[in-house]
């Protein structure tokens, strides 16, 4: 399972929420391809780092198709054998903070 956190970041623009919806719209509906959008990235989850990495070049592009010149991007990537999802991992910490509690 190949999990991604990426950012990408327009240079010379004043608000960055139309150019990352843009970003986000060209992946949407990839096939073999979970998007989930955050206040400081967007989470990219699928079996292929291929359809990962093809969707980083989409969503620059997306921007890039907009008239910017510069676009910087952020990512994060975890790639590991075998499955878990980005749900898993966030309950992971859930049931850990979740015993802290139970244990005064």
């Amino acid at each position: 399972m190949i999990h991604a956190e990426v950012s990408v970041h327009p240079a010379g623009v004043s608000g960055m929420g139309f150019y990352v919806a843009r970003a986000v719209e060209a992946v949407q509906g990839t096939e073999g391809l979970r998007c989930q959008v955050g206040p400081m990235g967007t989470l990219l989850e699928s079996d292929s780092l291929g359809t990962v990495l093809g969707a980083v070049e989409k969503m620059v592009s997306a921007v890039r198709a907009l008239g910017v010149e510069r676009v910087g991007v952020q990512v994060k990537l975890d790639c590991r054998d075998g499955g878990g999802t980005l749900e898993d991992k966030v309950s992971s910490v859930s049931r850990h903070l979740a015993s802290f509690k139970s244990s005064g």
